[in-house]
């Protein structure tokens, strides 16, 4: 019986249930447990609700955009400097400074000119963020992410060209179909460009991501609550 996670009436409680749940996905995929990281999204969560799960032991967070982070990762960081950021949301080449200095990852590359920032940013700050390619696995026109028949060129553009070190790559597949083939054409494309890191599954669907090989999963509303 699956462990429902749909109702999370306090982040402890929300955070509870979504690690129980991932480690009955990983249960019947035979994984380990630890091979999947949480990424908590916080996007509009306050930082008191943050602090809550931070206390009850979970260090990994992930914010949309690089301005809310701005204001309230600080504060939360300097008092817990354990604490893990990703970005999950896109990014914009004029955030690209901000960025490099405040998240561990980035789970947003998605086009040359970003690499080239990225680049000369990463070796101004002499700081290396976990970098991961967005594919548009559903090929949808109004979504960010590199097209899947694009995917292998640009990733070996951010390695030879830009001199990044690319660790893994993200998707999110199309709303409302089902989303087992986007995962499976992203766990394929990281396979065959050896990339280490997948990033997919968010609240309705990181079951089926961890059974296709998931190393991280965002969830926010499970953990958190429905947003307003």
């Amino acid at each position: 019986m699956e462990v429902p996670v749909s109702c999370a009436p306090g982040p402890v409680d929300g955070l509870r249930r979504v690690q129980a749940a991932i480690a009955e996905a990983c249960g019947r995929a035979g994984r380990d447990p630890s091979s999947v990281t949480l990424v908590a999204a916080s996007k509009t969560v306050p930082a008191d609700i943050i602090e809550q799960a931070i206390t009850a032991g979970h260090l990994t967070y992930g914010e949309n955009r690089v301005q809310e982070a701005k204001g309230k990762w600080p504060r939360l960081r300097g008092r817990y400097p354990e604490a893990g950021l990703h970005l999950i949301g896109p990014l914009q080449t004029n955030k690209v400074r901000e960025a490099v200095a405040l998240f561990d990852a980035i789970h947003s590359l998605d086009r040359a000119s970003l690499c080239a920032a990225l680049a000369r940013e990463c070796d101004r700050q002499d700081r290396r963020p976990r970098l991961l390619v967005q594919i548009n696995v559903g090929s949808e026109p109004q979504k960010s992410g590199i097209m899947p028949d694009e995917a292998d060129d640009f990733i070996g553009a951010c390695r030879d060209e830009f001199g990044l070190e690319v660790a893994g790559a993200m998707c999110i597949p199309p709303f409302g179909k089902p989303p087992e083939p986007h995962f499976a054409a992203l766990t394929k494309i990281a396979a065959r460009n050896g990339l280490e890191l997948l990033s997919m599954g968010m609240s309705s669907d990181f079951r089926q991501a961890i059974e296709h090989g998931a190393t991280h999963v965002r969830v926010g509303s499970a953990i958190f609550g429905a947003r307003s």
